[in-house]
């Protein structure tokens, strides 16, 4: 087990305070005078507050947080700077519109004088040299996007009407927004050049465009699917319309999920991968599995994360060897090291605390060093190409038991079953859905509960004939002399919390076949 971690000391306590709460007090009079000295500190004036990060100091940014909330200060813009270009923004607006409305006094300098005509040449001078320099382009009004979206919507309207009456006139060009642009938003129907629209097409845009109804109301709700969700064959039991109305059971997606795992497991193919490695064999894989085991019974572990890091152990053999020369395959002083990165990383993708990294380092007794296993980390996350969505066999024996209503002893026999069978090198190359199933149908077999039956084959997608073989092989790994080094799993569930499953006698195989 990790080592006990002692609490740090509480910062930010007054230490008078400390001593009133740790130490107590025997008189009124120092009770009094202590707790004075407390109030009196905290009207310390330099007391520190919760202020915002100073100005001249880099702001520390959050994971998955804001990339531009960090503080520069070289390429900030000093006060003064900000003012002065406020300012000119504001002389220049003020300066546009009073040129614009700047008109000849006419009325005073009529031409009746010289002087008075010289006035009124300076004064159109004047107008014209402001009107040259500031005044050169008036922009164009930009609409928002909203805008654009309703304009849209008017002149849409407004072009079926018009086009039927008319088609020579429109109103505006089709595809394009308010200044002129070419529009983000181009449908099918705004594509359509208004001239070589007939008026029978114009009819039938109209329609189109009238049946355009945005009210979310019209939309089928989950509720009303419940008087008919997913219909399942006669003679089945349906638990996923029991639980259909249960936001989590997921009733609604269970199947597709289930469905969509079984097609992933193509993607993670085991071969025969010791026949490429020189020094490690079926025995110490076993090893390494049973001590992977106690380690996610001392740590408490979920059960998909032992069942993940095992996958990942024997996904990062199966690659490794294919693309990696002989001399750079893993040796047998360096199997521990893969066990616990494997469950260092399986650990984070299912675990809600996953233990430290430190804690790995000191079940492996000082093994190994902080490098090395952060460097079989990211090897094994390259090996895998980062992708820890493999279906696991462990949740599919807990759905399939689910969807037969099977009891949680039955339950817990067959995940003793299922992971007794981790230890078995010769059954890697089988699915885990299949695995699921056929340790489901063993549970059932030695617990005298019946067969495969027509809701099994339904919800697993397996028929007895297509099980079987795996069936009498994990049969025959549950037969075998239990050894001492690699018990671990039977001692687990030869407890009562699990019910004492390993101690069910064991059936033969020509049981299983009729």
């Amino acid at each position: 087990m990790a080592p006990t971690r002692l609490a740090s000391k509480p910062i930010g306590v007054n230490e008078n305070f400390n001593g009133i709460m740790t130490n107590g007090i025997t008189t009124r009079s120092k009770q009094m005078a202590t707790l004075k000295t407390y109030k009196e500190s905290l009207k310390v004036t330099n007391k520190r507050k919760a202020d915002s990060p100073l100005k001249d100091m880099t702001a520390k940014r959050a994971a998955f947080g804001d990339i531009t909330n960090a503080f520069n200060k070289s390429c900030a813009t000093n006060d003064k700077d900000k003012v002065t270009a406020v300012k000119k923004v504001t002389v220049e607006s003020k300066v546009l519109p009073t040129v614009k409305n700047i008109k000849p006094q006419t009325a005073v300098l009529n031409g009746k004088s010289s002087k008075a005509k010289q006035l009124q040449r300076v004064a159109t001078n004047a107008i014209e040299s402001v009107q040259k320099h500031f005044v050169k382009d008036p922009p164009k009004p930009v609409a928002t996007r909203a805008q654009n979206g309703i304009l849209k919507h008017i002149e849409r309207k407004s072009l079926g009407k018009e086009n039927c009456q008319n088609n020579s006139q429109t109103s505006v060009k089709s595809g394009s927004d308010v200044s002129g642009e070419p529009s983000l938003y181009l449908t099918a129907l705004e594509n359509i050049s208004p001239i070589d629209v007939t008026k029978e097409e114009c009819k039938t845009i109209s329609e189109k465009l009238n049946k355009v109804n945005l009210d979310d109301s019209v939309n089928r709700s989950l509720d009303e699917e419940t008087e008919s969700p997913h219909r399942v064959p006669d003679g089945i039991v349906d638990f996923d319309k029991e639980n259909w109305n249960d936001p989590f059971q997921v009733s609604h997606y269970a199947m597709d999920i289930f469905n969509y795992l079984r097609s992933r497991e193509r993607l993670f193919p085991i071969d025969d991968y010791l026949q490429r490695m020189k020094g490690i064999t079926s025995w110490m894989r076993a090893l390494l599995v049973d001590w992977m085991v106690e380690v996610q019974e001392s740590f408490e572990l979920n059960h998909e994360t032992l069942y993940l890091a095992v996958k990942l152990v024997d996904l990062f053999f199966t690659r490794s060897t294919k693309t990696q020369p002989e001399k750079d395959h893993l040796t047998k002083e360096e199997l521990q090291l893969l066990g616990a990165s494997a469950l260092f990383i399986a650990s984070k993708f299912d675990e809600r605390i996953p233990p430290l990294i430190d804690d790995f380092l000191y079940i492996c007794d000082g093994a190994y060093t902080l490098g090395q296993m952060l460097k079989m980390e990211m090897n094994i996350l390259r090996v895998i190409d980062f992708d820890l969505g493999i279906p696991l066999s462990y949740r599919f024996l807990r759905r399939y038991a689910r969807c037969a209503r099977v009891s949680m002893p039955t339950l817990t026999l067959a995940r003793f079953v299922l992971e007794q069978c981790l230890l078995e090198y010769g059954l890697l190359g089988h699915s885990d859905s299949k695995m699921a199933a056929a340790a489901l149908y063993i549970a059932l077999r030695m617990k005298s509960l019946g067969t495969w039956t027509p809701t099994l084959q339904y919800y697993t997608g397996y028929k007895l004939q297509d099980i079987l073989p795996i069936v009498l092989e994990q049969n025959a790994a549950l037969h075998k002399k239990p050894k001492s080094a690699i018990s671990t799993v039977r001692n687990k569930y030869s407890h009562t919390i699990f019910f004492e499953v390993a101690k069910v006698p064991l059936i033969d195989n020509s049981a299983l076949s009729s």
